[in-house]
């Protein structure tokens, strides 16, 4: 006998109280919420038939296009999910915070310059969605997300971000493929954003830049701090171990 509509919703709202009440620091996820209207906002009044700077640089007519990009292009939505889900759920509070606190500035940023600076590009080739399955993602691809709104690279800033925060991560010390692995997966997502004519290599390098700069502003700081305690702790240790002016002689 199934629940009545009232009691499945006391159920539903008792897990999610349970699941905040247990993950405090999920609170910050509440952040698509805001992400999420604002950028289907701007993919609904900034498009193809509106106006907007078309960002191309001559270096973008170089690079070939191809299909096989697809692959590490959409796995981009399992790594960085895949990396948040993980740090919320094994990972300390702090940890989880630094790295939503740069990717959730970031990806802010980049829909503030998109609102203010409207924004494009017109790279697209003709696909044949018939060729292979590669090709017909990249068809479906093309048909719900629009070719706008691509200054800066989100796909680029998230991947990079993300990298970060396992390079930072003290597990990636324990278990040394993770590094590779996981920059491997982020430069390839990098790449296929231009092999797929998805963005010009400009969105690629604004969103370099952009997650250089956070990176100094999220992680440097601990860095820092960590440096200049061991540096107190050496001086101690070497006052501690300096001979006496009187047993010097």
């Amino acid at each position: 006998m199934s629940l009545p509509a009232v009691g499945r919703k006391a159920i539903v709202l008792k897990a999610v109280k349970n699941f905040f009440s247990k993950y405090r620091q999920s609170w910050v996820l509440l952040y698509v919420l805001i992400y999420f209207p604002w950028f289907f906002w701007l993919e609904k009044h900034v498009t193809v038939g509106t106006p907007f700077t078309n960002i191309h640089i001559a270096l973008d007519d170089m690079i070939p296009f191809c299909e096989y990009f697809i692959v590490p292009y959409l796995f981009w939505f399992i790594y960085v999910a895949g990396s948040v889900a993980y740090f919320l759920f094994k990972r300390p509070k702090k940890e989880f915070y630094r790295m939503t606190g740069l990717l959730f500035t970031g990806m802010t940023i980049c829909l503030t310059i998109c609102t203010l600076f409207p924004n494009g590009q017109t790279m697209r080739p003709p696909v044949n969605p018939d060729k292979n399955i590669f090709s017909w993602l990249i068809v479906a691809l093309y048909k719900t997300d629009t070719s706008t709104n691509v200054f800066p690279s989100i796909h680029v800033f998230a991947s990079l971000g993300v990298n970060l925060a396992w390079w930072n991560c003290p597990v990636s010390q324990k278990h040394k493929w993770i590094r590779p692995v996981s920059t491997l997966t982020a430069v390839s997502i990098c790449l296929s954003t231009v092999f797929l004519k998805q963005h010009s290599v400009l969105d690629g390098l604004a969103a370099i830049v952009l997650t250089i700069v956070l990176y100094f502003f999220f992680y440097q700081p601990e860095f820092t701090r960590a440096s200049a305690k061991a540096a107190r702790e050496r001086t101690k240790e070497r006052a501690k171990t300096k001979k006496p002016l009187w047993l010097q002689k």
